[in-house]
């Protein structure tokens, strides 16, 4: 590690006042930032605090009918706390470990937009809002490639809406020394249609599988998508697997989220 200040406001707008000083850089759970400084790879002079906001912690329900869950909450809060969203609680209470979970927080992770992350398939996989210190923005706007969002600097997501779908689960296949998504799908049944989408298989980052949208929207089952493959074009491949592979995974986690889902 090296030397530097840190500021722990405890409303937002005092956030975003540490946040314009030179070189400050906010820190949510501190799953990716810390590892991140350790090895020296950022280094930023002020780290900003998000823990100790009250207004961006917690759960709840608003007029329509959308789980509202603070950027500030953690995974584990959100496993235990969103119980009337069963596939987002039950993804939640997948991720990584119990030290995990009781420290990385939704904005964090959103905010981070890691390949393999979790929230950004359910967040994309259902239509959530972000909503930050300045707007609201729809998941397909945010994401924006591999690490890269629609956040300007200095920006902070402070809650994000989530519409409750009719029926939802959220399929994982683990890479099993970091428990990151090797490839998953949040799968997602409204009123209006189908949403999947997939994270860890793709080079751009989170993306939305259309074509088995169209095929599930008519009907939502497990048979619906035979014949249908993800192409293996801009897939990731590394020592965990090929691009081919993980598209092949992408079409297997699909069909298992819709299985679960039903």
């Amino acid at each position: 590690m090296y030397a530097f200040e840190i500021e722990r406001p405890t409303t937002i707008a005092d956030a975003v006042k540490a946040l314009a000083a030179e070189e400050a850089q906010p820190l949510g759970g501190g799953q990716t930032l810390i590892p991140t400084l350790k090895q020296r790879l950022a280094m930023p002079s002020v780290l900003v605090s998000l823990t100790d906001i009250a207004e961006m912690h917690g759960i709840c329900e608003d007029d329509e009918g959308r789980i509202c869950i603070g950027g500030g909450t953690t995974h584990g809060e959100v496993a235990a706390g969103a119980g009337k969203f069963r596939g987002l609680a039950g993804m939640a209470a997948k991720i990584g470990d119990p030290a995990v979970r009781n420290r990385g927080t939704l904005g964090g992770s959103l905010a981070n937009n890691d390949p393999s992350a979790c929230y950004p398939a359910a967040a994309l996989g259902t239509g959530a809002v972000i909503v930050t210190d300045k707007r609201e923005i729809a998941a397909d706007d945010f994401f924006q490639g591999m690490f890269d969002t629609a956040l300007d600097e200095g920006e902070i997501i402070t809650q994000v809406k989530f519409p409750v779908p009719e029926a939802s689960a959220y399929a994982k296949f683990e890479q099993p020394a970091s428990r990151f998504a090797l490839v998953a799908v949040f799968a997602a049944k409204f009123k209006d249609g189908v949403r999947v989408a997939v994270t860890g298989a793709s080079e751009s980052g989170v993306f939305r599988w259309s074509e088995a949208e169209d095929a599930l929207s008519g009907d939502f089952s497990a048979g619906a998508l035979d014949g249908l493959s993800v192409p293996a074009d801009g897939m990731i491949a590394d020592l965990h697997g090929s691009a081919a592979y993980r598209a092949h995974l992408a079409a297997v986690m699909t069909r298992r989220a819709v299985e679960a889902a039903n």
